[in-house]
């Protein structure tokens, strides 16, 4: 529920506070007052496109903030909180949500929800489960297949509403198969091409038979090949300086020589140091030990040896080229099989899908069968209570038919649902998109709100002169319905007819004032005399008529009774 609306600098309204609440509220005000303006501002509250055009002249910038109150918990609070917002709780399990829009005159929109900056789309995302907004628009809009269906499915409720959600997952299962399906008999040969190109290259791959690291390896030996002579020249002097094998003077020659030059003189300190020689001339040893053994392996390698590394190394490489590195390459030779035995299996899995494919269409056959009972069930409440609704506002004779028949299949079902009007005795029923006038439209829109809301109500219902097109006894009715409408729900309604202003329980006058250059407009509450001269003034343009005061007054005591 809107609780309070603030606008400042949008269109002709310089600054205005729209005080709501529950009921009923009526704005009333002279031609080109800004009565349009509030709902320009209230659009603009749930993520509507902004347009610059709408800064009143001028000003830098034009803003719109709303209070509304809304649950504590629901799908409403946990997007607020999703997007970063506060909600103030202010007990009954409610809480005040903030709202606001500016527009700068330059074209830029900034929002806020609950007190953080949001993206324009947290507002839409808002708007459905807030408030719906009927406008001269939205009887257009009613006039589409989409609108109709969506209507009859609101007041289906949940028959309908559980039968187009297993619908709607049999409608996803078989879509799946089928495409699945398509793609396995569509690409057939491709599939064919590729499970023959894997197999050879799982040949290859298994024929190289690669180790993991193996390259490496090969590069490191290839690299000691290729270098042997350098190697063995390095490798022999060290050996011969550690141990000489000629007699010469060497490492461990000298090591000996400087460890018994110590145990001579027999001074414990320098026993030490001997031990430690010792322990050197032992180290030496071992590497000699170790670089003859290196010696003995380049002497035992040569060129043929180096050749085959080579060989085995140009392998390797190109399964790296292949598959960009030899890990990749192992990795498919160890899961391509899979691959291959599910490509191999493609006349087998065409068949079974097929068999899959028959099952899901028998269910989806038999849901899409569910989902037209129930609409047609709903359809024929619909029409009935309709109809009730159109005789009491002032359309004696009209009748409404909703219409199911088969129609394309899709994620909604295979239904069209056609809203069809006989507005006299005797007429065909036409679809309203086509026989029915505005002013029909008007109140076949109204019915149909006031009918689903039985079943399907919603918080808030804002309509922008939907009495367009009427008057008199039509437009007493249209005034009695939007009350009875507000007892469920809060209605908003822009009007400019005192017949539907005399129901309101909140009666707001939108008033112009020109102080020779700038023109605008504020918002007052009405009440008592200056409520009865605002309904003359509806009723004849005169505010002190006493004829047009004695109506208002009569319209006003009408409007008092709920019936």
């Amino acid at each position: 529920m809107i609780e309070e609306m603030r606008l400042k600098d949008l269109g002709v309204i310089s600054e205005a506070s729209l005080p709501m609440g529950p009921g009923f509220t009526a704005i009333t005000g002279e031609t080109g007052a800004g009565k349009t303006m509030v709902v320009t501002g209230l659009g603009l509250l749930l993520g509507q496109r902004a347009d610059s055009g709408a800064v009143r002249a001028g000003a830098p910038q034009a803003s719109v903030e709303g209070v509304w109150i809304v649950p504590e918990d629901g799908p409403v609070a946990e997007r607020v909180r999703e997007a970063g917002g506060d909600l103030e709780p202010i007990g009954g399990g409610r809480a005040e949500l903030y709202l606001s829009r500016t527009l700068a005159a330059e074209g830029r929109s900034r929002a806020s929800v609950g007190g953080r900056a949001a993206p324009a789309g947290v507002l839409a995302d808002l708007a459905d489960a807030l408030v719906v907004v009927h406008g001269q628009s939205d009887q257009l809009r009613l006039k589409t297949a989409a609108a109709q269906r969506d209507a009859l499915d609101r007041f289906a409720g949940d028959a309908v509403r559980d039968a187009l959600a297993a619908y709607r997952e049999a409608y996803d299962t078989w879509r799946a198969l089928d495409r699945e399906l398509t793609g396995l008999v569509t690409d057939r040969d491709a599939r064919a091409a590729e499970a023959e190109a894997l197999r050879t290259t799982l040949a290859e791959i298994e024929q190289a038979a690669p180790e993991p690291g193996e390259d490496v390896a090969l590069a490191e030996r290839a690299e000691r090949l290729a270098n042997s002579e350098e190697l063995r020249a390095a490798a022999a002097l060290a050996r011969e300086s550690l141990s000489s094998e000629e007699g010469g003077v060497d490492v461990s020659t000298l090591l000996a020589d400087a460890r018994r030059a110590l145990e001579r003189v027999a001074d414990p300190a320098l026993a030490g140091l001997g031990e430690q020689l010792a322990d050197l001339g032992y180290r030496a040893a071992d590497i000699a030990v170790e670089l003859s053994g290196f010696l003995a392996d380049l002497d035992e390698t040569g060129p043929a040896e180096l050749a085959a590394v080579e060989e085995r190394r140009s392998i390797l490489n190109g399964l790296v080229r292949a598959h960009g590195s030899l890990d990749a390459a192992i990795a498919l030779l160890e899961n391509g099989s899979a691959r291959l035995a599910e490509l191999d299996d493609d006349g087998d899995r065409v068949e079974r899908l097929r068999g899959q494919l028959a099952e899901a269409r028998e269910i989806l056959d038999a849901r899409a069968d569910a989902l037209t009972a129930a609409r047609t069930q709903a359809a024929a409440r619909l029409s009935e209570a309709v109809t009730e609704e159109l005789h009491a506002l002032a359309m004696p004779d009209a009748r409404l038919q909703v219409e199911v028949s088969p129609g394309a299949e899709s994620t909604h079902g295979r239904d069209e649902v056609a809203l069809l009007l006989a507005p006299h005795p005797g007429a065909e029923p036409r679809p309203v998109s086509k026989g029915a006038s505005g002013g029909e439209l008007s109140r076949v829109m109204l019915a149909i709100e006031v009918v689903i809301s039985q079943t399907d109500p919603v918080p808030t219902f804002v309509f922008d002169e939907v009495d367009a097109g009427i008057g008199g006894a039509a437009a007493i009715e249209v005034g009695r319905r939007l009350a009875r409408l507000a007892e469920t729900s809060q209605v908003i309604a822009v009007t400019h007819l005192a017949q539907v202003a005399a129901f309101a329980s909140n009666h707001l006058s939108v008033v112009k004032a020109n102080d020779g250059s700038v023109t605008s407009s504020s918002v007052t509450r009405l009440d008592g005399a200056e409520r009865e001269a605002e309904m003359a003034r509806l009723l004849s343009g005169l505010t002190d008529s006493d004829a047009a005061l004695t109506h208002a007054r009569e319209l006003l005591e009408l409007g008092s009774v709920r019936a």
